[in-house]
């Protein structure tokens, strides 16, 4: 017997357009909206597994190119006919579209719903973890004047977030840092630099900010930049994350021996099993682990915070920075990820 099981499988997707509350900037520009597409794949039975990219264009993604993959992606897994075979559909997957992580992470995530429906457990269970070993999101505040930065701050506290990161790379970073650092002076605080940064402007920054209790400081310079990493790693007065200098499995060993943290984010990986893969490598290596996300839909964002017992720290804050969510995923009061609150089997995603 051969063990495999066929069905007919029918496969869509759709591209939505979706307003942020505020405009958020980063080093690299603004953004006032999020262009996600999401995938529908259902079984004969009327079962539905639902997932969804976030593409970047700063990793050569966008909606359209996302779409122009997808139906020979789709095929694939229509051809297989069996979602069980998670395995063998990601490698039919990468040796047909072999870029695209973020196309390949809408299917990744799609299956592992569907699976996990028809097998009437949550991801999370279907994976072995325990859904009370959980973090709190990490809740954005983009770049802006200062005033404006500490009144997001303002609110962000409001709404609960005890746990903030806070972007970076103007000549006013310091000043940032010290106003929101007095209206929060409780909450666990990172910054992220996103590339913005020489190495010895990264040295003589992070020595000024080291007074104001941070977690650590993300991607201080740019990625192209790997000895210059490892030149602030050796000489920063706080733990070093790198986000933009990992983006797959193979970039692990290289990171190792130049920062602390790695953020893994399935849109740059290519999908959850990948995203596992890079957990245990860091783990290996003597690195600790944070997810992040792009501004995503709960589509994407609601199967990666199963991730979280993983973890040591998470960034799932995508939906959040949405004005509406046409999803619903994972419960977060106040960024906690409440996997246990999850009454619904699958990722939790759902219209």
């Amino acid at each position: 017997m051969s063990g495999e099981t066929t069905m007919t499988l029918e496969s869509s997707f759709r591209r939505h357009s979706l307003a942020l509350e505020y405009p958020f900037t980063i080093t690299r520009g603004t953004q006032t909206d999020a262009e996600i597409v999401t995938v529908r794949i259902e079984d004969g039975d009327g079962t539905v597994g639902v997932g969804g990219a976030g593409p970047s264009a700063h990793y050569g993604e966008t909606a359209a190119t996302v779409e122009a993959v997808l139906p020979e992606l789709l095929s694939v897994v229509e051809e297989i006919g069996d979602p069980h075979q998670l395995g063998r559909i990601e490698r039919r997957i990468r040796e047909t579209v072999n870029r695209n992580p973020a196309a390949r992470t809408a299917v990744s995530i799609a299956l592992h719903d569907l699976v996990t429906k028809r097998l009437d457990v949550p991801l999370y269970r279907y994976w072995g973890l325990d859904p009370t070993d959980t973090l709190e999101t990490s809740y954005t505040i983009g770049l802006d004047d200062t005033e404006t930065m500490r009144e997001k701050t303002e609110t962000a506290l409001e709404r609960g977030y005890n746990t903030l990161k806070v972007k970076l790379g103007t000549d006013r970073d310091i000043e940032i840092v010290e106003t929101i650092r007095s209206v929060a002076p409780d909450v666990r605080l990172y910054v992220d630099a996103n590339e913005a940064w020489t190495p010895r402007e990264a040295v003589s920054r992070i020595d000024q900010l080291a007074e104001y209790d941070l977690e650590f400081v993300e991607q201080p310079v740019p990625a192209e930049d790997p000895e210059g990493l490892r030149y602030v790693y050796e000489r920063s007065a706080l733990p070093i994350a790198a986000d933009e200098s990992c983006i797959t499995l193979e970039d692990i060993p290289q990171i190792a021996d130049r920062c602390d943290v790695a953020n893994l984010k399935l849109m740059k990986c290519g999908g959850l099993r990948e995203a596992k893969r890079m957990i245990h490598a860091a783990r290996a290596h003597g690195l600790q682990v944070m997810c992040g996300c792009m501004t995503e839909s709960n589509a994407s964002i609601a199967a990666t915070c199963h991730l979280a017992p993983l973890l040591d720290y998470v960034d799932l804050d995508g939906a959040l920075l949405l004005a509406e969510d046409p999803y619903e995923g994972v419960p977060m009061p106040g960024g906690e990820i409440d996997l246990a609150g999850l009454e619904r089997a699958g990722t939790g995603a759902r219209r």
